[in-house]
């Protein structure tokens, strides 16, 4: 059986991957094509951890969530009843939520980017993506569509934080490039609009996988 290909959506909180994650499942339901949509953090123990952090419920150094980060992550991975890995194997095309671009964009303002890069080293040679979406938006979007849809905010959803994680993030594309296959989407432009530049490069890899199978 062929490998499944293995898709992210990275972004600031936002940026509108809920939106485009339920085109694309749409998209893949009409076309036939087993998937595996996943998130993180994930709603394993570590990752329900991670979101009592995350909603201010409990308090703890960025270091210590880093390595939580991580620690989710390689669940997430080989996890053997729901690990991304298992579905991969099982010829799924796997989309996740996040992935380790999200560490190095969030963790690396407190923590070096070099040093969370090394540490989520396992995961990139366990899985590496075929194709990473990056939603760009500026923390000033993000923080009005965030009021649109919540009532609250999270850790990271000031405008500092946001400010900085975005800056990281392209750090840590251009840290990276020459390793990733990052795709950059300004995903300000309308729904339909960005999908369409979404669907036309996983058509791309989707195609990839049934000239490999012939």
């Amino acid at each position: 059986m062929q490998q499944g290909k293995f898709i992210v959506f990275e972004g600031i909180d936002g940026a509108g991957k809920t939106t485009q994650l339920k085109k694309l499942e749409q998209h893949l339901q009409q076309q036939n094509i087993s998937f595996y949509l996943t998130k993180e953090p994930t709603d394993g123990p570590i990752g329900s951890l991670i979101r009592n952090v995350l909603n201010k419920r409990l308090q703890l150094d960025e270091r210590t969530m880093a390595a939580l980060f991580l620690a989710d992550r390689l669940d997430h991975i080989q996890n053997p009843v729901n690990g991304m890995l298992q579905a991969q194997k099982a010829g799924k095309l796997v989309i996740s939520d996040r992935y380790y671009l999200s560490s190095y964009a969030y963790h690396s303002a407190y923590v070096p980017m070099d040093w969370v890069i090394a540490a989520n080293s396992e995961c990139s040679k366990l899985m590496r993506p075929d194709i990473i979406f990056f939603l760009d938006i500026s923390p000033e979007v993000s923080l009005e569509r965030i009021r649109k849809t919540r009532a609250f905010f999270d850790l990271y959803e000031t405008k500092d934080r946001l400010t900085q994680v975005r800056s990281n993030y392209y750090k840590a594309i251009g840290a990276v490039k020459s390793t990733e296959n990052i795709v950059i989407l300004d995903a300000t432009q309308p729904e339909e609009k960005l999908f369409q530049q979404i669907s036309k490069e996983v058509n791309k890899i989707l195609e990839i996988r049934i000239e490999l199978e012939k």
